[in-house]
């Protein structure tokens, strides 16, 4: 199994961490606000305040440093090792990351997923950029099943909820790798194994260093 650090390219010490870890690939948030391609995962509420779900909590732009994605590729250097997850609504956000990306990384190979599949048009005429289809719900997989049949694609990244080992099976047969998400705990771990998925995607950065260390 591949291993995922989930968000760790979110925070530059993060970042460090995670590919200092070992691990197969760093996964990091990329937004369009108003002109500035800003990494992380809170969601914008207009333009002062952001929601963190995960802590039921608002926050004040002014009160958070944000990286750009242009600060996370230069702590990165040449490292292969980053997944953008492109983030909507904004469509513009492909075609500025596939910009920034021609200009400052151009033979570096990165990974791009998203849950808006159209944005990963921009990248298809780049021979270095992997392109990762992404479900959440059983309707986008229901269509992403239909998809990759001829777009197939680096791999999809799909949540372990909604996956049952037919369809990982299915998946296999036409796509590279199947990531699932989020595999934080022992037991999601072994869920994914008995799916036959390929990499997992988690926030637990001990527990993909103990899978490295007995794969």
């Amino acid at each position: 199994m591949l291993a995922v650090a989930h968000r760790a390219g979110n925070n530059l010490d993060a970042l460090r961490e995670a590919l200092d870890a070992g691990v197969d690939l760093v996964e990091l948030d990329v937004h369009l606000f108003r002109g500035a391609l800003e990494v992380r995962h809170s969601h914008a509420i207009g333009r002062h305040l952001f929601w963190e779900q995960e802590r039921w909590a608002l926050n004040w732009r002014s009160s958070i440093v944000l990286p750009q994605l242009a600060d996370v590729l230069d702590a990165a250097g040449d490292d292969p090792r980053l997944m953008l997850d492109l983030k909507g609504p904004a469509l513009a956000v492909a075609p500025q990351v596939a910009g920034l990306l021609r200009t400052t990384a151009p033979r570096c190979e990165i990974t791009v997923c998203t849950k808006q599949w159209r944005m990963l048009d921009s990248f298809t005429a780049d021979p270095h950029v992997r392109l990762v289809h992404s479900a959440s719900n059983r309707f986008q997989l229901s269509r992403l099943r239909r998809r990759i049949r001829t777009n197939p694609g680096f791999g999809v990244s799909i949540r372990l909820q909604i996956l049952t080992p037919a369809i990982v099976a299915e998946l296999r047969e036409v796509t590279g790798e199947v990531m699932v998400w989020p595999v934080d705990t022992a037991a999601a771990l072994e869920r994914a194994r008995r799916l036959g998925a390929t990499a997992v995607i988690s926030k637990n950065l001990a527990m993909l260093k103990e899978l490295m260390a007995t794969r």
